[in-house]
């Protein structure tokens, strides 16, 4: 069956092309297992919350855009009749009856690992104003709402190193609104400058989400083809209950793919956790902290069904996201067993109203077998961040460039494979971890690595949700295997604290830990203790046939290092196409380095899990990032061939 909805139609309709629904959410109460919901031209002032999923994959739900039409889904509304106060400032009354049980102006955003500008002694609210589709800032005060210009703060905090640039945005004019709540209206005050709001198309975001069910278990669901906006989506850390703009809500199986989605207050795909596993209850009651509560919400989830049965293995491909406070995908435990592919994420936490320590254009915990792949992810505050239980993830063939950060792994014991990819941002890996092979990437930044000794995280056994044991992070058990490494950055810093806190280059920034063939001598030099010599002996560093130029400089103990000057990397955009300009030397197109195997990269010391496919096979290395086949000869870098000098190579398309 096949039900339509327009703009232009009437729920009391049928739903037929001849006589479609207003709403989506009227096809969305009575589709069925294989139906199609078709959407057409227009805008959607609406929170879809579909009532069924589909059964298995030949039967799915699928909401789609009409052929050739542009729909929008929208968690705003107009506002018209503005009312000058004075100068560029005016102000509008609304009754609190517009916006039912969720008043975005009278939350606050806050939660777990929430710091700024709360710490600050001032709250951000989930509400917000939009100028002709362009966010505007909240004010902190009448006073401000004022002001002419102002410095944005930036909440990014202080690195313990000498890289001390604060992530923030320069002096600059802004528009800006203020609200109050009282108990029957809500008065929105906007200072938008130059612009007469009542000739202007102005909208305040009124519903927490877009399209995501309220129940959980809604399995099956296709959502293709939208223009998705302006949620007032909450926090979304781990240890709370993860609502995205758009998203699955606890279930298995969707496929998110070919929309544009922008615009949500926090985040805008959410593949993570549901409330019965906790609700920022450090916040919010303080009696553990929120490392033990996430601890506790891995168990928890066991009793709502978190197994592969049931939960994950989503899609998320092919959607430009984008222009998001907090994430462009967030997911813990309901992120499992999935694919994000070929997605354009950017400018994810640039605007800086808020900040805190869950952010990033991809931000996963528990990523169990979950494969990033393809995506461009470029003017993020992070990259991508891989947090808790990283075990058989893989990020392959992206492009990640102009981030502050490009990718962060924390508190995993491995395996994760990073293979393939462009790291082009100065700061390139935030490394607080251990069981990571990084293969045939460029790199063009600097690292900084440390160990994590006082949370004992959980690990499992193969392709599987199931717990195996918890173990500290003592890092190193790398391999580091045929990577270009430009140096870009000349730092190095060793922090006064922990010897093993280091910030540098992949290679001699492991120095401290083991040669392979050193590590069992080392083990058995302490043969009289138990858990303690595998505490107190560095784990071991596998490290061959990289090229090192500029300030990267190999692993102490690396095998066949190809030391060169001379290599450079930038990146540009012409006509939704990313090109790489890419100058290497003739040691580099004139190297031969071994073949990378799964059987090469053997497993990590804790899980004992190999490198290898989700389903168990070995992984073939021998397509580089572009899907080119490596023959004979193998080259450091994630490209099959290269020329001696400077060449173009078209890395992404739109």
């Amino acid at each position: 069956m096949i039900y339509h909805v327009s703009i232009y139609g009437n729920d009391k309709n049928t739903g037929s092309a001849d006589a479609p629904f207003r709403t989506i959410n009227r096809a969305a109460r009575i589709a069925l297992p294989g139906d199609t919901v078709q959407v057409h031209e227009g805008t959607y002032r609406e929170w879809v919350d579909p009532k069924n999923g589909g059964l298995n994959e030949n039967t799915r739900i699928t909401y789609e855009a009409a052929p050739s039409e542009h729909p929008v889904i929208k968690g705003s509304e107009i506002v018209t009749d503005w009312e000058r106060v004075e100068g560029t400032v005016w102000k509008k009354v609304l009754p609190n009856t517009m916006f039912g049980e969720f008043n975005p102006y009278a939350e606050i955003i806050n939660g777990d690992w929430f710091r700024n500008p709360h710490e600050n002694g001032y709250d951000v609210h989930l509400g917000d104003v939009y100028i002709n589709g362009q966010s505007m800032y909240e004010a902190i005060s009448m006073e401000d709402l004022f002001r002419a210009e102002m410095r944005t703060q930036g909440w990014g905090k202080k690195f313990p190193f000498s890289f001390e640039e604060q992530l923030g945005c320069p002096e600059q004019t802004v528009y800006r609104w203020f609200a109050e709540v009282t108990d029957d209206t809500t008065t929105i005050w906007g200072n938008f400058q130059e612009f007469d709001p009542n000739r202007e198309l102005i909208e305040i975001n009124v519903r927490q989400c877009c399209f995501y069910p309220t129940q959980t278990g809604i399995n099956y669901i296709t959502l293709r083809g939208f223009e998705i906006a302006q949620a007032a989506t909450l926090w979304a850390p781990p240890t709370a209950d993860q609502v995205g703009m758009v998203g699955p809500h606890w279930a298995k199986c969707w496929i998110i793919e070919n929309n544009d989605l922008h615009d949500a207050k926090c985040c805008a795909v959410s593949i993570g956790k549901e409330s019965n596993t906790g609700h920022n209850l450090h916040t919010n009651e303080g009696r553990k902290s929120g490392y033990q509560y996430q601890m506790e919400a891995v168990f928890l989830a066991f009793r709502e069904g978190w197994y592969k049965e049931k939960i994950g293995s989503h899609i998320i491909r092919n959607n430009e996201i984008h222009d998001c406070g907090q994430c462009g995908v967030v997911g813990h435990l309901g992120c499992v067993f999935s694919r994000i592919e070929h997605n354009h994420i950017y400018n994810i936490a640039k605007k800086m109203e808020f900040w805190g320590h869950e952010i990033g254009g991809i931000k996963l915990h528990a990523p169990l077998d979950v494969v990033i792949d393809n995506n461009n992810i470029h003017d993020c505050t992070l990259g991508t961040w891989l947090d808790w239980q990283v075990q058989g993830m893989r990020i392959t063939r992206n492009v990640y460039h102009h981030n502050d950060r490009d990718l962060m792994i924390e508190v995993t014991h491995g395996p994760c494979l990073v293979d393939n990819n462009l790291f082009l941002s100065d700061f390139a890996f935030q490394d607080a971890a251990q069981g990571t092979a990084y293969v045939h990437n460029l790199v063009n930044g600097f690292t900084w690595t440390y160990p994590v000794r006082d949370r004992s995280t959980p690990y499992h056994f193969p392709h599987s949700t199931t717990v195996a044991g918890c173990s500290l992070i003592l890092g190193g058990d790398h391999r580091i295997y045929n990577n270009l490494l430009l140096g870009k950055t000349e730092l190095n810093y060793v922090s006064s604290k922990n010897q093993y806190s280091r910030t540098g280059h992949l290679g001699e920034i492991y120095d401290l830990y083991s040669a392979p063939e050193e590590y069992p001598i080392r083990l058995k030099e302490k043969a009289s203790s138990d858990h303690g010599k595998y505490h107190n002996v560095p784990q071991a560093v596998w490290s061959e046939e990289n090229a090192y130029a500029g300030y990267a400089k190999p692993f102490r103990a690396e095998k066949n290092p190809i030391i060169t000057d001379g290599m450079s990397a930038d990146i540009r955009e012409e006509n939704g196409e990313w090109i790489l300009s890419l100058n290497v030397p003739a040691s580099v197109t004139d190297a031969s380095c071994q073949t990378v195997t799964t059987k090469r990269l053997g497993a990590p010391r804790i899980t004992e899990e190999p490198y290898e496919n989700p389903d168990g096979t070995p992984i073939d290395f021998t397509p580089d990032m572009l899907g080119n086949k490596r023959t004979e000869k193998i080259i450091p870098g994630p490209f099959a061939t290269l020329n001696a000098g400077t060449q173009e190579i078209t890395v992404w398309k739109a």
